[in-house]
């Protein structure tokens, strides 16, 4: 079974596909050598990493240089690719292609556009029809934004519809945590439907009931290693006692083989 298969398949488990977003190349593989079967991206990561803006289509260069790395784990590896870092659906389609051949098993792609508005559901649904035209096999996560940016929330399932017909494998509603709401969406899509984790909002189990497949950490994690990291210094500097869990250089140092 390939990568790709192996990913399509996560989807349609006994519950949720519990999968978290890295930034670089020490982070996935950490989290591939603490057991998970799959790694996403998270553009805010790769974008803050590089000293860019995340949404704003800048990274195009950052996210390839990545994913080439990424494609170096034993695991199927998932890629945030924003909004595609074109308007053009051949630049996007022939963008994942790109991916496709390093051995990336899936995409997000969104329908936000520069982090201020939602494109039109066609254009954003012939930005999926032109990446499964190019590269049919990949899994193409389509992430609508009406709940993320609080706009055109009554647009969901509408959106939802448009980009399973252009050949999406799966919807990815970030925001959306209300349970009625979230049952209600599940119910109308009949793709493997994702999510972002919320502290505030279901638990696994309460998800799992719902129905939904996959439950991303989005940037989560890199957020919560940035805080350790000025907590940590801080500690330091007044000379206190943490005790945070930190691997060993050595633990570290075998992520790349050594």
């Amino acid at each position: 079974m390939t990568k790709t298969d192996a990913f399509h398949a996560l989807h349609h488990g006994p519950g949720p596909l519990i999968l978290p977003n890295a930034w670089d190349f020490g982070s996935a593989a950490m989290l591939a050598a603490a057991g998970f079967p799959t790694v996403a991206t998270t553009s805010l990561g790769v974008a803050v990493a590089a000293g860019l803006a995340d949404g704003e289509g800048v990274t195009r260069a950052e996210t390839l240089a990545l994913a080439t790395r990424l494609a170096r784990l034993p695991i199927p590896v998932t890629v945030d690719i924003e909004a595609g870092f074109s308007e053009s659906p051949d630049a996007v389609a022939e963008f994942v292609a790109e991916l496709a051949e390093l051995g990336i098993a899936g995409v997000n792609l969104e329908d936000a556009r520069a982090n201020t508005h939602l494109a039109a559901p066609a254009e954003h649904a012939a930005l999926i029809a032109a990446v499964k035209a190019r590269t049919p096999g990949i899994f193409v996560n389509a992430r609508t934004d009406t709940y993320w940016q609080e706009r055109e929330e009554d647009s969901t399932i509408d959106r939802a519809h448009r980009y399973e017909q252009a050949g999406a494998d799966g919807i990815f509603v970030p925001g959306l945590t209300d349970p009625d709401l979230i049952e209600k969406f599940v119910a109308a899509v009949s793709l493997p439907v994702n999510l972002l984790y919320s502290a505030t909002g279901p638990s696994l189990t309460a998800l799992t009931e719902l129905g939904v497949a996959r439950v991303s950490t989005g940037s989560l994690l890199y957020r919560a290693a940035l805080g350790t990291v000025a907590d940590l210094a801080r500690a330091i500097l007044d000379d206190r006692t943490v005790t945070p869990t930190i691997p060993s250089y050595r633990d570290i140092r075998v992520l790349t083989g050594d």
